[in-house]
């Protein structure tokens, strides 16, 4: 990678970036725009709100829109994919905390984290994303977009976590424990993520 635009400081002089994680794209697809979490074609839908739900279960809290993607496949009948395209800060605190190294990747930050907030008859609130922390304040306009966020976790109708918490229920305790594994976390990171994963799902069926 002879001109990385992002993380130059992580190349070596002839090139070479070592322990990199990569994202992959589908075959032929091309991202063609971004998709906002308050207007777009699923809202209310319940694979919508699958979906915010599933970004509590891994404490997602950087829910920007510009972290979302659309993908058109190329073909005779062009495909376009809505993703989040931007995990990173995922398995930490529940919020921009006051260092970002326990904001993503942090077994004891995320499993001590809250996750249901509130259950009514009808609807499921969580904790994520929370508000950022005290000395992220003074930003104000970067606090008023975090503050904003914050719907996206809450007033979720509890049929809809339950469906989500079922097709996640479909996952083996091998499978959650593979994907941590090719994260190349350690044994004991590998357990203690997916044993809170396996947990918060158990909680999302019980509704």
């Amino acid at each position: 990678m002879p001109r990385p635009r992002r993380g130059r400081k992580y190349a070596g002089p002839d090139g070479t970036v070592r322990n990199v994680r990569l994202k992959r794209t589908p075959d032929g697809a091309k991202k063609i725009g971004t998709w906002q979490w308050a207007m777009d074609p699923f809202t209310g839908t319940r694979e919508l709100n699958g979906l915010r739900v599933l970004m509590a279960v891994i404490n997602n809290w950087d829910l920007k829109d510009e972290n979302n993607a659309i993908l058109q496949q190329a073909g005779e009948q062009p495909e376009q994919i809505y993703l989040v395209s931007d995990l990173g800060a995922s398995f930490g605190k529940i919020g921009f905390g006051w260092t970002r190294r326990g904001s993503k990747g942090n077994l004891k930050a995320y499993s001590h984290s809250k996750f249901i907030k509130e259950v009514t008859a009808e609807s499921v609130s969580f904790y994520v994303p929370s508000r950022p922390a005290l000395d992220h304040y003074p930003d104000i306009p970067d606090l008023e977009k975090r503050l904003a966020l914050r719907w996206i976790g809450r007033n979720i109708p509890r049929a809809d976590a339950r469906w989500m918490g079922d097709l996640l229920g479909q996952l083996s305790a091998q499978q959650i424990r593979d994907a941590f594994r090719a994260a190349q976390y350690s044994d004991a990171e590998v357990e203690g993520f997916s044993r809170t994963v396996e947990e918060r799902i158990a909680a999302l069926r019980r509704l």
